[in-house]
């Protein structure tokens, strides 16, 4: 069914059809509801090229993607995009993924607001003072970011609370009995592991327990990473016997490194790690592997395209801001604090 069709279903003007399945603010409510539910009905789609001619909107949204970001080629951020990219499916926009040198990320954005092919440009990793939220304002291109800088400006994000998150999960580990806690986090750059080391320092501040800088460690979110480091620790002196680890990848090297120490993942060393429910690695079983904190990427890019296609059509004024909270999910990888051997 086109356009044409369901206007005449409807006894409505083609405009009336268009503006109200667009979100028009001077189509009235109970007119909308009848558009939209014939369309759901007869199973209309609208075409792009067709929506793009009546909102004069691109119908695109961009992420630009620099190769040497490295959360950027984490696979964490497929499972983002696919939440992302369902919502836009559904209201009719395009993804334009621009993948570059990251001295060629300026040039893409000046390129899209050249061209005029995107709406607007979803801004990932953000950094202490990110320099892209500058740059974006000036060349008035909308924007949403998947976390937050440091800077106090305003702008429209979705992020969780990855502060607390990981002072509730040292919390844990301390009312175990655990007092030597290891943080493997992501790179010190990123902002979300920035407030995920504070988060952890913050827990062991309030305990009176002092900061060993020995037992935290910053890098690229991988398996070997979590392997090699806690291969270390568990080998050298007095080593470790909890772990906080930022990601599930990091923890099944953590795993794989305590099994190979000859020791027991729960009992010999508690590990707990942030899960961010990803459909390729899920932390599942009735009872799961890793005690987490627990916050779905796939539902933070599906809900960050709604509010951003939310601010782009108007129905809702920015700035925009969502802080969501994890989830802690117990499972076998924590256990009380070994007695010191005598």
């Amino acid at each position: 069914m086109n356009l044409k069709e369901l206007s005449d279903v409807l006894g409505l003007s083609p405009t009336t059809v268009s503006r109200a399945l667009n979100g028009y603010p001077e189509v009235n409510a109970e007119t909308r509801r009848r558009v939209i539910e014939a369309a759901a009905t007869y199973g209309y789609v609208p075409n792009s090229m067709a929506k793009r001619l009546a909102t004069g909107r691109a119908m695109a949204i961009g992420h630009v993607v620099p190769l040497n970001e490295h959360d950027m080629i984490n696979p964490i951020f497929a499972d983002f995009i696919a939440g992302a990219g369902e919502v836009y499916s559904k209201a009719g926009y395009n993804m334009l993924l621009s993948i570059v040198p990251e001295t060629a990320e300026e040039e893409s954005y000046r390129a899209m607001v050249a061209a005029n092919s995107v709406d607007g440009v979803v801004v990932h990793g953000p950094r202490k003072d990110d320099h892209r939220i500058p740059l974006l304002r000036q060349l008035g291109m909308p924007f949403i970011v998947h976390g937050r800088t440091q800077s106090s400006e305003e702008y429209s994000w979705l992020d969780i609370n990855n502060r607390r998150s990981f002072s509730r999960a040292t919390k844990y580990l301390l009312e175990l009995g655990h007092r030597r806690i290891a943080l493997l986090n992501g790179l010190d750059a990123m902002q979300f592991a920035r407030r995920r080391r504070l988060g952890y320092q913050d827990a062991l501040t309030q305990a009176g327990i002092t900061q060993d800088p020995d037992l935290i460690f910053s890098a690229d979110m991988t398996e070997p990473y979590g392997y090699h480091t806690t291969k270390a620790l568990l080998t050298g002196p007095n080593p470790p016997t909890a772990l906080l680890s930022s990601s599930l990848i990091v923890a099944l090297g953590i795993s794989r490194a305590i099994s190979e120490c000859g020791l027991t993942m729960g009992r010999d060393v508690s590990v707990i790690t942030h899960d961010d429910a990803t459909s390729f690695l899920p932390n599942y079983g009735q009872v799961p592997l890793f005690t987490s904190t627990t916050s779905s990427v796939r539902a933070a890019g599906g809900r960050l395209a709604e509010l951003f296609i939310d601010l782009i059509e108007h129905r809702i004024d920015g700035p925009v801001t969502e802080l969501w909270e994890t989830e802690m999910v117990l499972g076998t990888s924590t256990g009380p604090a070994p007695r010191p051997q005598p």
